[in-house]
């Protein structure tokens, strides 16, 4: 009997030491920091993710490198166009000539195929501007909304406010001299750079929706006041927004300089991240370069 009490007195202690060592051993597992994923190589010349929620750099490559942008300009210029005190999205803008002989001239430039003399609303360009990566709606908005007796002169203006835009985000490494990046040479960023554009443009209501759509059909107004219904614009980003869970942005880019671009932007599990790849090799790599950065970047946020 005294060795069956004394057996089970045993047998409950030491039941007490397994489980508490089992605590011990859960609470030192459970403090210790999960295993870090490995960095991916990209072969993007630049690169860069954050944590759209604080700034915190989650993937860095040559992020701070200014290299040619390509369309991914366009995203501050639908910021400019976007901060427009008393921005009336439903004003018509009526199509000129130059907007097409634009397009003509650059052989690198896209266009949303808008037709002389139709009027065409400030937010149908603004699709047309970030789903085609229309160059003559961009040419058409800076006209719009810069200052100046001449078209040159507006131009040079919206250009203007483009830079000071990227000043008051504090940014040292960026520089516009157009309005689509097919510029004269000094148009550039940095990942990091765009990045933060991105990241700003992205808390303006209208920008969210505009670059997270699929697909839009614009109806305009012809010189003769019927409706013409526009063949249907298509996000240049479909990659990424129909092939990665959470896309909701941003906005390709290519040029000759430039090669493949795509800043990019998706949610998982109420986190964000948001980044971007400069020089990629071709349309394909730059979202593979962005889908290996994303899971990263939601793999260092857990």
């Amino acid at each position: 009997m005294i060795t069956d009490i004394q057996g089970s007195r045993l047998r409950r202690a030491s039941a007490v030491a397994v489980t508490t060592g089992a605590m011990l051993a859960g609470a030192v597992l459970s403090a210790m920091p999960a295993q870090a994923a490995t960095a991916p190589s990209i072969a993007a010349k630049g690169g860069y993710v954050m944590n759209n929620a604080n700034g915190k750099s989650l993937y860095t490559k040559a992020a701070d490198t200014k290299r040619s942008t390509g369309s991914t300009t366009k995203i501050m210029t639908a910021k400019v166009v976007l901060s427009q005190p008393n921005l009336n999205l439903d004003a018509k803008v009526t199509i000129q000539k130059a907007y097409s002989d634009y397009i003509v001239a650059n052989d690198w430039a896209s266009n949303a195929k808008l037709i002389v003399g139709d009027k065409v609303t400030v937010r149908q360009l603004l699709y047309g501007l970030m789903l085609p990566s229309g160059c003559d709606a961009a040419y058409a908005l800076a006209d719009k909304f810069g200052t100046g007796s001449t078209r040159a002169a507006r131009v040079k203006s919206f250009i203007g406010k483009m830079n000071t835009a990227a000043k008051n985000l504090g940014l040292t490494n960026t520089h516009f001299d157009s309005f689509d990046g097919i510029g004269k040479g000094s148009n550039y960023s940095t990942p990091r750079d765009l990045t933060k554009i991105a990241s700003s443009a992205m808390k303006n209501s209208m920008f969210r929706t505009i670059v997270k759509t699929k697909k839009y059909t614009a109806k305009t107004i012809t010189k003769s006041g019927s409706v013409r219904t526009m063949a249907p614009w298509e996000n240049t980003n479909k990659g990424l927004l129909n092939g990665y869970s959470g896309t909701i942005g941003v906005k390709t880019g290519s040029g000759p300089e430039a090669k493949f671009c795509l800043v990019f932007a998706a949610t998982r599990n109420g986190k964000t991240v948001i980044g971007t790849v400069l020089a990629s090799t071709s349309v394909a790599q730059r979202e593979t370069d962005a889908k290996k950065m994303m899971n990263y970047g939601f793999a260092k946020l857990g």
